[in-house]
């Protein structure tokens, strides 16, 4: 079960903390879609935080659709929808599709078709995904636009194939004149891109995001004192990662954010840090900084190149969503 904390004398407001820690629990997929979520007397009780600020952040989290409530039932994890229905893409081993195929065509014959009639709904949904695999667009919002390159340039590397990436804001504007495509983002900007597309023939799907357990596991071992810079072009994932680390560790330990840009604070952090954390971002930036500043480290520097954003098996789901899968 996941376990949330809320470091009370952190710069970083309690319901920010909170809300980012479950907006992370659910975007890496720790709270599976349909999952419900603690009541707010559950949360008080493990928190510390009133019941009314644990009530704000889930109208929060709804508002952005990552929770939906179910009549006096409790509040859930939204179900992570795909214009053009469910897929079974988490079910990837070779071994079984034939058996899917079966499956798949045993029931449409007991639903009453004719082999002839679901020979034609099976190549009319194949037609219609090729089309979409015509045009791949990845979103994120405008004002973290950088996650959205992040994925873009993830995703190009493991489907090999052209990629535009647009600022959700923009969305409308790029597909109005679009029969067909595939939008990529993730479950933080779902329910957006959805709203978006509306009834178009377009198909959007959510990626799940890494899980970050090896970084997690390397901060909790930190000891009192340290210094961790944070290393991203995105905004979005740098204030994300300052609060689940303030909850985690409070003021035990300094956290410093910078964009792989801004030069002159990168080699300041480098100089002094006791861990840096970057992704591909930001690699290349690190790695200069720390030869141009080698002579005046004032400590041991721990660099952690996180491989990727995006979790494995999300890109492999999205490999056989969109037939890449040999």
């Amino acid at each position: 079960m996941v376990k949330f904390s809320i470091q009370l004398d952190s710069e970083i407001p309690a319901s920010t903390q909170l809300f980012d820690q479950i907006n992370f629990a659910i975007t890496s997929r720790q709270l599976p879609p349909g999952h419900q979520l603690p009541s707010t007397r559950q949360l008080a009780q493990w928190t510390g935080l009133h019941r009314n600020t644990i009530s704000k952040v889930y109208q929060q989290l709804k508002q952005v659709g990552l929770v939906e409530a179910k009549g006096g039932s409790g509040i859930y994890v939204s179900s992570v929808s795909r214009s053009g229905g469910e897929s079974e893409g988490e079910n990837s081993a070779a071994e079984t599709l034939q058996q899917l195929v079966r499956q798949s065509l045993d029931r449409m014959l007991g639903m009453g078709c004719t082999l002839e009639q679901s020979r034609e709904l099976f190549d009319a949904e194949i037609d219609w995904r090729l089309s979409c695999n015509a045009q791949l667009l990845v979103t994120a919002g405008r004002e973290d636009f950088g996650l959205a390159v992040i994925m873009s340039r993830e995703l190009e590397k493991a489907l090999s194939i052209p990629i535009q990436t647009v600022a959700v804001e923009e969305l409308d504007k790029v597909i109005a004149h679009t029969s067909a495509g595939t939008i990529v983002t993730n479950r933080y900007f779902l329910d957006r891109v959805q709203k978006i597309v509306g009834d178009r023939q377009i198909r959007v799907i959510a990626v799940d995001i890494y899980d970050y357990s090896d970084e997690i596991d390397r901060i909790k071992a930190l000891p009192k004192g340290s210094y961790i810079g944070l290393v991203s072009i995105s905004t979005g994932i740098l204030r994300l990662a300052e609060s689940l680390i303030s909850s985690l560790r409070g003021d035990e330990v300094l956290v410093v954010t910078v964009l792989p840009q801004d030069t002159y604070r990168l080699q300041s952090i480098v100089r002094s840090a006791d861990l840096v954390i970057t992704g591909n971002s930001g690699e290349n930036e690190v790695k200069e900084a720390i030869a141009l500043t080698k002579k005046d480290r004032i400590r041991p520097l721990d660099v952690l190149y996180s491989k990727n954003h995006i979790a494995t098996q999300s890109v492999e789901s999205l490999k056989l969503e969109l037939g890449l899968t040999v």
